[in-house]
């Protein structure tokens, strides 16, 4: 998987529009592997071949532009969408979603960028309830900022890290993301089996 993606994004005048488009992509279409290619970009940058500062701001953007086609969506088609997009048992996360917004609004937002799916269902939520775009854009460039920092510079420092082995740079940032991400999944699990808000 690595190297697919090494060799996707470097060496190329494009490498910064992939990094880019796919995080813009994963906003609305979260089947797409954005962290990844931040975090391997990330790894990429560690051993020079990429600019950090630009694979943050590129990771950063693409995150913020595609936070804001969901949001349209939900705005614009609202239920018609979300019928076609949340259907069966994916309906739940977007129910969910509006509920918690509801009650959390903006601090969701920020959370929700490191849930896979959960940042999709949260984007749209927001725009299908009808909320300002002011308002969501604050916060959701805050969510973009701090995601595209986590994910390129835990590559950078995985990378830097294992200076002779990119490879096992990666794995080992890779891994710690997805540490993250379960422990998030955990609280949450347990803030509700506790009956508290989550």
């Amino acid at each position: 998987m690595f190297q697919s993606i090494v060799d996707t994004i470097s060496g190329s005048q494009w490498s910064y529009a992939i990094i880019f488009g796919v995080a813009m992509l994963d906003a609305f279409f979260p089947l797409v592997p954005s962290e990844t290619t931040v975090i391997a970009a990330g790894v990429l940058a560690a051993h020079g071949d990429l600019r950090i500062e630009q694979v943050l701001i590129a990771a950063a953007a693409g995150a913020i532009c595609g936070d804001n086609v969901t949001f349209w969506l939900g705005k614009t088609l609202g239920e018609r969408v979300a019928q076609k997009l949340f259907k069966g048992a994916r309906r739940r996360h977007l129910d969910r979603a509006h509920k918690l917004v509801e009650e959390r609004g903006g601090y969701l937002i920020v959370i929700a960028r490191f849930i896979p799916a959960g940042r999709t269902a949260v984007t749209f939520a927001c725009g299908s309830l009808d909320w300002a775009w002011r308002r969501f854009i604050k916060f959701d460039v805050v969510a973009g900022v701090i995601w595209g920092s986590y994910a390129s510079l835990l590559g950078y420092f995985g990378g830097k890290t294992f200076q002779d082995s990119p490879v096992k740079g990666f794995l080992v940032a890779f891994a710690v993301a997805l540490a993250i991400t379960f422990a998030v999944e955990v609280v949450r699990w347990l803030r509700k089996r506790e009956g508290a808000p989550s």
